[in-house]
Protein backbone atom coordinates (compact mmCIF):
# COMPACT_ATOMS: atom_id res chain seq x y z
CA UNK A 1 0.00 0.00 0.00
CA UNK A 2 1.12 3.60 -0.79
CA UNK A 3 1.06 6.18 1.90
CA UNK A 4 1.14 10.19 2.77
CA UNK A 5 3.06 11.20 5.22
CA UNK A 6 2.99 14.68 6.75
CA UNK A 7 5.47 16.56 8.91
CA UNK A 8 7.44 19.48 10.30
CA UNK A 9 11.02 19.96 11.14
CA UNK A 10 13.14 22.59 12.36
CA UNK A 11 16.10 22.26 9.22
CA UNK A 12 18.64 24.36 11.74
CA UNK A 13 20.81 20.70 12.26
CA UNK A 14 20.29 19.17 8.99
CA UNK A 15 21.90 19.51 5.41
CA UNK A 16 18.70 19.77 3.91
CA UNK A 17 15.60 17.04 2.67
CA UNK A 18 17.90 15.29 0.68
CA UNK A 19 19.57 11.96 1.50
CA UNK A 20 23.16 12.74 1.32
CA UNK A 21 26.42 10.39 1.84
CA UNK A 22 27.98 11.18 5.55
CA UNK A 23 25.92 14.18 6.27
CA UNK A 24 22.54 14.34 8.20
CA UNK A 25 19.39 14.92 6.59
CA UNK A 26 15.46 15.18 7.28
CA UNK A 27 14.93 12.06 4.54
CA UNK A 28 17.28 9.58 5.83
CA UNK A 29 15.84 10.50 9.50
CA UNK A 30 12.39 9.82 8.45
CA UNK A 31 13.32 6.51 6.32
CA UNK A 32 15.37 5.05 9.32
CA UNK A 33 12.71 5.67 12.12
CA UNK A 34 9.97 3.84 9.06
CA UNK A 35 12.14 1.02 8.58
CA UNK A 36 12.63 0.53 12.29
CA UNK A 37 8.63 0.88 13.84
CA UNK A 38 7.98 -1.09 10.26
CA UNK A 39 10.76 -3.32 10.44
CA UNK A 40 11.08 -3.32 6.60
CA UNK A 41 13.58 -1.32 3.87
CA UNK A 42 11.20 1.90 3.78
CA UNK A 43 12.18 4.77 1.36
CA UNK A 44 10.22 8.10 1.03
CA UNK A 45 9.84 10.37 -1.41
CA UNK A 46 9.52 13.92 -0.56
CA UNK A 47 6.96 16.91 -2.14
CA UNK A 48 10.05 18.86 -2.69
CA UNK A 49 13.73 19.50 -1.49
CA UNK A 50 14.37 22.35 1.01
CA UNK A 51 18.18 23.29 1.51
CA UNK A 52 20.20 23.21 4.47
CA UNK A 53 19.02 25.27 7.29
CA UNK A 54 15.40 25.32 5.45
CA UNK A 55 12.48 24.59 7.65
CA UNK A 56 9.13 22.98 7.00
CA UNK A 57 6.00 23.40 8.66
CA UNK A 58 4.14 20.86 6.15
CA UNK A 59 6.42 19.05 4.30
CA UNK A 60 4.62 15.55 2.35
CA UNK A 61 6.19 12.46 1.26
CA UNK A 62 4.76 8.91 0.21
CA UNK A 63 6.24 5.63 1.02
CA UNK A 64 5.05 2.42 0.24
CA UNK A 65 4.87 -0.73 3.28
CA UNK A 66 2.98 -3.86 4.18
CA UNK A 67 1.87 -3.12 7.50
CA UNK A 68 1.73 -5.62 10.77
CA UNK A 69 -1.93 -6.60 11.18
CA UNK A 70 -1.70 -4.54 14.68
CA UNK A 71 -0.44 -1.51 13.15
CA UNK A 72 -2.54 1.32 12.76
CA UNK A 73 -2.31 4.92 11.28
CA UNK A 74 -2.48 6.41 14.29
CA UNK A 75 -0.39 3.95 16.09
CA UNK A 76 2.24 4.44 13.58
CA UNK A 77 2.19 8.31 13.75
CA UNK A 78 2.69 7.73 17.58
CA UNK A 79 5.50 5.31 17.32
CA UNK A 80 7.24 7.29 14.84
CA UNK A 81 7.28 10.00 16.65
CA UNK A 82 8.79 8.66 19.68
CA UNK A 83 11.70 7.36 17.17
CA UNK A 84 12.02 10.52 15.23
CA UNK A 85 14.68 13.43 16.50
CA UNK A 86 12.87 15.67 18.20
CA UNK A 87 13.10 18.23 15.74
CA UNK A 88 11.57 16.22 12.82
CA UNK A 89 7.67 15.44 13.70
CA UNK A 90 4.96 13.44 12.09
CA UNK A 91 1.45 14.98 12.36
CA UNK A 92 -0.52 12.63 9.45
CA UNK A 93 -0.26 9.81 7.99
CA UNK A 94 -2.57 8.35 5.60
CA UNK A 95 -3.53 6.14 2.68
CA UNK A 96 -3.69 7.23 -0.89
CA UNK A 97 -4.13 5.24 -4.54
CA UNK A 98 -0.76 3.86 -5.65
CA UNK A 99 -0.77 6.61 -8.48
CA UNK A 100 -0.58 9.43 -6.05
CA UNK A 101 2.71 10.90 -5.88
CA UNK A 102 3.89 13.20 -3.05
CA UNK A 103 6.28 15.28 -5.57
CA UNK A 104 4.46 15.29 -9.07
CA UNK A 105 1.00 14.91 -7.81
CA UNK A 106 1.37 18.30 -6.42
CA UNK A 107 -0.33 21.45 -7.97
CA UNK A 108 0.90 24.24 -5.51
CA UNK A 109 2.93 24.56 -2.59
CA UNK A 110 3.30 27.60 -0.29
CA UNK A 111 6.63 29.10 1.17
CA UNK A 112 7.02 31.86 4.23
CA UNK A 113 9.92 33.37 5.00
CA UNK A 114 9.65 35.25 8.39
CA UNK A 115 11.81 38.21 9.64
CA UNK A 116 12.33 39.63 12.84
CA UNK A 117 12.20 43.22 13.77
CA UNK A 118 13.31 42.74 17.41
CA UNK A 119 15.99 40.67 18.34
CA UNK A 120 15.13 37.25 19.93
CA UNK A 121 17.65 34.98 21.45
CA UNK A 122 14.55 32.28 21.49
CA UNK A 123 14.45 32.27 17.48
CA UNK A 124 18.46 33.32 16.31
CA UNK A 125 18.35 30.08 13.92
CA UNK A 126 14.01 30.02 12.60
CA UNK A 127 14.28 33.92 11.69
CA UNK A 128 16.23 36.95 10.04
CA UNK A 129 17.00 39.55 12.63
CA UNK A 130 17.06 42.91 10.95
CA UNK A 131 17.81 46.20 13.15
CA UNK A 132 15.82 48.67 10.73
CA UNK A 133 12.49 48.26 9.37
CA UNK A 134 12.89 47.75 5.26
CA UNK A 135 9.93 49.52 3.11
CA UNK A 136 7.34 47.47 3.42
CA UNK A 137 5.38 49.27 0.71
CA UNK A 138 8.30 49.10 -1.64
CA UNK A 139 9.22 45.61 -1.42
CA UNK A 140 4.98 44.90 -2.26
CA UNK A 141 5.08 47.32 -5.20
CA UNK A 142 8.03 45.22 -6.40
CA UNK A 143 6.79 42.03 -5.31
CA UNK A 144 3.61 42.33 -7.40
CA UNK A 145 5.55 42.11 -10.72
CA UNK A 146 6.53 38.03 -9.72
CA UNK A 147 2.58 37.07 -9.82
CA UNK A 148 2.09 35.22 -13.72
CA UNK A 149 4.24 32.97 -15.59
CA UNK A 150 7.66 33.85 -16.39
CA UNK A 151 11.21 32.61 -16.66
CA UNK A 152 13.08 32.52 -12.92
CA UNK A 153 16.53 32.16 -14.38
CA UNK A 154 17.28 35.16 -12.32
CA UNK A 155 16.25 33.87 -9.34
CA UNK A 156 17.86 30.32 -9.51
CA UNK A 157 20.80 28.54 -8.13
CA UNK A 158 23.28 27.85 -11.43
CA UNK A 159 23.75 24.23 -12.18
CA UNK A 160 20.60 23.20 -11.07
CA UNK A 161 18.54 19.97 -12.36
CA UNK A 162 15.90 21.91 -13.74
CA UNK A 163 15.42 21.28 -17.53
CA UNK A 164 13.41 25.08 -17.41
CA UNK A 165 13.27 27.35 -15.20
CA UNK A 166 9.37 28.81 -15.78
CA UNK A 167 6.86 29.17 -12.97
CA UNK A 168 3.27 30.23 -12.55
CA UNK A 169 3.35 32.14 -9.48
CA UNK A 170 -0.65 32.74 -7.41
CA UNK A 171 0.84 35.13 -4.61
CA UNK A 172 3.78 37.02 -3.45
CA UNK A 173 4.00 39.43 -0.98
CA UNK A 174 4.94 40.74 2.67
CA UNK A 175 2.56 40.74 5.67
CA UNK A 176 3.09 41.93 8.72
CA UNK A 177 2.62 39.76 12.16
CA UNK A 178 3.74 40.48 15.96
CA UNK A 179 7.47 41.39 15.54
CA UNK A 180 7.94 41.33 12.39
CA UNK A 181 7.30 40.61 8.91
CA UNK A 182 6.33 37.88 6.78
CA UNK A 183 7.20 36.95 3.17
CA UNK A 184 4.13 34.85 1.53
CA UNK A 185 4.80 33.09 -1.59
CA UNK A 186 2.62 30.76 -3.61
CA UNK A 187 3.11 28.85 -6.85
CA UNK A 188 2.76 25.85 -9.16
CA UNK A 189 6.67 25.37 -8.45
CA UNK A 190 9.91 26.33 -8.02
CA UNK A 191 13.36 26.35 -9.00
CA UNK A 192 16.14 25.48 -6.88
CA UNK A 193 17.26 28.59 -4.52
CA UNK A 194 14.86 30.83 -6.17
CA UNK A 195 12.68 31.99 -2.88
CA UNK A 196 15.67 32.98 -0.76
CA UNK A 197 16.79 34.89 -4.10
CA UNK A 198 13.89 36.72 -4.78
CA UNK A 199 13.62 37.48 -0.88
CA UNK A 200 17.23 38.67 -1.03
CA UNK A 201 16.83 40.75 -3.98
CA UNK A 202 13.02 42.64 -2.20
CA UNK A 203 15.06 43.25 0.59
CA UNK A 204 17.48 45.42 -1.17
CA UNK A 205 14.53 46.91 -2.57
CA UNK A 206 13.22 47.43 1.17
CA UNK A 207 16.36 49.49 1.63
CA UNK A 208 16.41 51.51 -0.96
CA UNK A 209 19.03 49.93 -2.97
CA UNK A 210 16.94 48.53 -5.97
CA UNK A 211 13.75 50.90 -7.47
CA UNK A 212 10.33 48.15 -7.53
CA UNK A 213 10.42 49.16 -11.23
CA UNK A 214 14.35 48.20 -11.48
CA UNK A 215 13.58 44.38 -9.74
CA UNK A 216 11.05 43.46 -12.81
CA UNK A 217 13.57 44.68 -14.92
CA UNK A 218 15.91 41.70 -13.49
CA UNK A 219 13.12 39.47 -13.35
CA UNK A 220 12.84 39.91 -17.61
CA UNK A 221 16.62 40.12 -17.88
CA UNK A 222 16.56 36.21 -16.90
CA UNK A 223 20.79 36.75 -15.75
CA UNK A 224 21.60 35.27 -11.98
CA UNK A 225 24.25 38.12 -11.81
CA UNK A 226 20.95 40.36 -11.50
CA UNK A 227 19.88 39.80 -8.67
CA UNK A 228 20.88 40.16 -4.91
CA UNK A 229 22.59 37.72 -2.47
CA UNK A 230 20.28 35.03 -1.18
CA UNK A 231 18.93 35.61 1.87
CA UNK A 232 19.82 33.22 4.87
CA UNK A 233 18.08 30.07 4.74
CA UNK A 234 16.90 30.24 8.75
CA UNK A 235 13.92 32.58 7.72
CA UNK A 236 12.87 30.17 5.21
CA UNK A 237 9.80 27.57 5.26
CA UNK A 238 7.61 25.29 3.43
CA UNK A 239 4.38 26.02 4.47
CA UNK A 240 1.89 23.97 2.61
CA UNK A 241 2.16 21.55 -0.44
CA UNK A 242 -1.61 21.23 -2.26
CA UNK A 243 -3.01 18.09 -3.96
CA UNK A 244 -6.14 17.60 -5.96
CA UNK A 245 -9.33 16.94 -3.67
CA UNK A 246 -9.19 13.20 -4.89
CA UNK A 247 -6.02 12.51 -3.70
CA UNK A 248 -6.46 14.48 -0.59
CA UNK A 249 -9.16 16.49 1.54
CA UNK A 250 -9.25 17.90 4.72
CA UNK A 251 -5.53 17.98 5.78
CA UNK A 252 -4.41 21.32 7.31
CA UNK A 253 -0.92 21.70 8.51
CA UNK A 254 -0.47 22.54 12.20
CA UNK A 255 -0.75 26.05 13.43
CA UNK A 256 2.50 27.76 14.19
CA UNK A 257 2.63 30.98 16.97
Amino acid sequence: MRYFIHLAYDGTAYSGWQVQPGVPTVQESLNIALSQVLRQPIRTQGSGRTDAGVHASHQVAHFEADFPPEMTLDLLRYRLNRTLPPDVQVFRIHEVDERANARFSAEARTYEYFVSLHPDPFRRDQVLYLDRAPDVAAMNEAAAFLVGQFDFTAFSKVKGAETHYICRLYAAGWHEVPGGLVFRIRANRFVRGMVRLVVGTLLDVGRGKITPLAFQQILFQQQRIAASTAAPAKGLYLSKVEYPDEIITGIAPPERA
